[in-house]
């Protein structure tokens, strides 16, 4: 059998080495074509490499955490050709079984009778006839495969693993909860095609998110209102009798005195009702077949204990007098800051915190970078107040048509990349002592990860794209970079770097070259201040919108004056944007 070797991919202009993460096989494993065998690591991005051979691991040449130069062999298979796969099959039963049937039918004995007894496998007959309805076969239950509960909303996908998943159906969200076999619980081919057989053979249960547990919530106080039938006052403006409401009866009858028991309406006379202020009388009121009005008896209410009705809270009626608490009574939380110096301690804990591998590529990549590059960076600032009144004024219309975002991005990267054509060496990268010049001009675009981590994908093409082709470029990969959906060649081939400091918050920067280019610009934040403008009329102030653009550039083929001369021009081009400028003529 032939013996193949398993090389480390390409996977980019500029990516030298791959660090392995993690082996799915080992040695003796069958590997199909086209099955993950590992996955690998690179500055850009993570990738899984499958095997470009069907047969048997013989040979595991590097660890995981190895860092493998790009064509460097990385593991042997033993490929198993097509005849030597039939030869090796396992025979089937009704081969075995025929030539002794047959033997036994070319002797006279009573085996030749066996097709009468229902024993299939005693007969010619019984082996050639189909005897899978005669034994039935009751398969186990399939075990139910358990999803996860929580999504993993910022784990890694890669690019074979999305286009399985789109052309199955698989959504997003159902693929944040299939359990990984890789490396942090990464989703490996092997798991979306037994997740995909899974799924149709109806082992997939449907998720149900866990049931809320109730939450207690306190009843809040209710406002009590006093009815104006239960106050003296009220009764004496009433000219007509009004039926005792029932909800003030327990009341009137906790103020009778227990040794009143006879009816007292035809003896005492009404008493006209005054208003007093508490204690005050209380009207008893006759049996419930006389009005009110028609007999009462002031009961003294100094003999009997009852309930005093609330009084009614409004916002004139203060809830509690102002009063000066003492010192002494009043709750002083403690702030943690000590005014006596002599009172610090110091405990001297620390925290060791492990960087992660993404983290040690760059700054790998940043350090070569300021080892092998001198660095040159140049200032200026840009006047890019008709960059925002256009933004301002077509951003809605922009969003609605071309269901994208109009960001300043875009309109930074049009600019940039006309100027480029005219500065051919800002576009360029260094061999040796040979200057590689580009005709393509690729901007990268320095995006933040969720995680704390720099990325760069790559807009390819940048100056044969207008505005929406810029726009849905600059959105589409800053997405797919923050959800870790960038495939490798996303981030390579770039030839000029743009990274937005300002979109932090900072004024300017002095940005790090990105190897093997040449140059790369950050743009600060937009600040309105106070500018001289100059017109035939005379000077003026005015409120401008300014931003401060800096440009790093190696000072091994870029020079002061074309680095300079290169800034001036694309701050000048920022400032000369149109107004007016009409982003759908391509229609």
């Amino acid at each position: 059998m032939a013996i193949a070797e398993l090389v480390m991919p390409k996977l980019g202009e500029s990516i030298m080495e791959a660090t392995i993460l993690k082996w799915y096989k080992n040695v003796g494993d069958f590997v199909k074509i086209d099955e993950t065998v590992l996955d690998i690591a690179t500055d850009k991005v993570d990738s899984e490499v499958p095997s470009t051979y069907e047969g048997i691991i013989k040979e595991i040449l590097f660890n995981v955490n190895d860092i493998v130069p790009i064509g460097t062999v990385i593991a042997r298979i033993e490929v198993i050709s097509a005849a030597a796969t039939i030869a090796q099959s396992p025979t089937p039963l009704a081969q075995i079984a025929i030539p002794t049937a047959v033997a036994a039918v070319s002797t006279p004995s009573p085996i030749v009778e066996a097709p009468i007894i229902p024993t299939p496998t005693a007969s010619v007959v019984g082996i050639s006839a189909p005897s899978i309805p005669e034994v039935p076969y009751t398969p186990s239950a399939a075990p139910v495969i358990e999803l996860m509960a929580k999504p993993a909303s910022n784990r890694f996908y890669s690019p074979l693993v999305l286009n399985i998943a789109n052309s199955e159906g698989i959504s997003l969200s159902e693929l944040e909860r299939i359990p990984g076999t890789g490396n942090d619980n990464r989703v490996s081919k092997k798991d979306i095609l037994q997740y995909v057989v899974d799924k149709k053979a109806g082992r997939i249960p449907v998720y149900q998110p866990a049931t809320q547990q109730p939450v207690y919530i306190a009843p809040q106080p209710i406002p009590v209102v006093a009815e104006p039938i239960i106050t003296p006052a009220a009764a004496a403006v009433v000219p007509e009798a009004v039926p005792i409401p029932s909800t003030i009866k327990p009341i009137v009858e906790a103020a009778i005195p227990p040794q009143v028991a006879t009816p007292i309406a035809e003896t005492t006379p009404a008493i006209a009702a005054v208003p007093v202020t508490i204690p005050e009388p209380i009207n008893m009121p006759a049996p419930p077949t006389a009005p009110i009005m028609a007999a009462v008896q002031t009961a003294p209410f100094y003999n009997a204990p009852t309930e005093i009705a609330p009084t009614p809270i409004t916002k004139s009626t203060p809830l509690y007098a102002a009063t000066s608490l003492p010192v002494a009574n009043t709750v002083i939380k403690p702030s943690g800051i000590i005014p006596d110096p002599s009172a610090i301690v110091l405990t001297g804990a620390t925290e060791i915190v492990e960087m992660d591998r993404m983290r040690k590529l760059i700054a790998k990549h940043m350090v070569e970078s300021k080892h092998t590059s001198p660095h040159v960076t140049s200032f200026a600032e840009a006047d890019v107040t008709n960059m925002v009144l256009w933004r301002e004024k077509v951003k809605k219309e922009f969003e609605q048509r071309e269901s994208t975002k109009l960001t300043f991005t875009p309109l930074f990267i049009e600019c940039i990349a006309s100027v480029i054509k005219r500065f051919p060496y800002i576009n360029c990268s260094l061999d040796g002592d040979k200057i590689i010049l580009k005709k393509d001009i690729n901007i990268g675009m320095a995006t933040a990860l969720p995680s704390g981590n720099l990325i760069v994908p790559v807009i390819k093409g940048a100056d044969q794209m207008n505005i929406v082709g810029l726009s849905k470029a600059v959105n589409s990969l800053a997405d797919a970079a923050r959800n870790g959906r960038l495939k490798p060649e996303d981030t390579t081939g770039g030839t000029f770097t743009l990274t937005n400091v300002g979109s932090f918050g900072s004024l300017m920067g002095t940005p790090i070259i990105n190897m093997p280019q040449v140059a790369i610009m950050a743009v600060g934040i937009i600040k309105k201040r106070p500018m001289v403008i100059e017109t035939p009329e005379g000077d003026t102030i005015a409120i401008r919108h300014m931003m401060y653009l800096s440009l790093s550039y190696d000072h091994r083929i870029v020079d002061g004056s074309i680095g300079a001369s290169f800034l001036s021009e694309v701050a000048k081009e920022f400032e000369r944007w149109d107004v007016n400028k009409q982003w759908f003529h391509y229609l």
